[in-house]
């Protein structure tokens, strides 16, 4: 019995596909467990800062916090690559489904999160407060 080309590239690409395709399942999961992570700290910062706000009180030690916000949404789309749409995610289904919109939401942030550290640092609460509100 002759074994052709095809039969052994067939038996090939299962092969790698079937070692690929679990690396792959591990690395969404990983993607997204580091994604809500991030999220989660995020979430924290900005508790932090709204109480901060809303006692009117020195808001430069926020500085710091929203410098880490700022880091943490740089190339925040690239935390939401293809696969990572299913499995232990809450991302809502139209950061895949309406990218142009996700893209355009997060266009929107990056000045609001620049004009919130801005106004930490400047110490005038009522501004820190308008940028707390602005940023949501």
């Amino acid at each position: 019995m002759r074994i052709g080309v095809p039969f052994v590239l067939a038996a090939a690409t299962a092969a790698i596909l079937g070692a690929v395709a679990p690396a792959l399942a591990q690395d969404a999961a990983r993607i997204i467990a580091e994604r809500r992570e991030g999220l989660r700290g995020v979430q924290t910062e900005m508790e932090a800062m709204v109480a901060i706000a809303r006692a009117g009180g020195d808001p430069r030690p926020a500085a710091e916090r929203a410098a880490r916000v700022q880091a943490f949404f740089q190339n925040f789309p690239d935390r939401f690559p293809p696969g990572t749409d299913t499995g232990d995610t809450r991302a809502l289904p139209g950061v895949w489904q309406n990218r142009a919109a996700f893209l355009e939401a997060y266009a929107a942030l990056g000045p609001r999160l620049a004009e919130l550290r801005t106004a930490a640092e400047s110490g005038t609460p009522a501004a820190f407060a308008a940028a707390v509100q602005a940023t949501g």
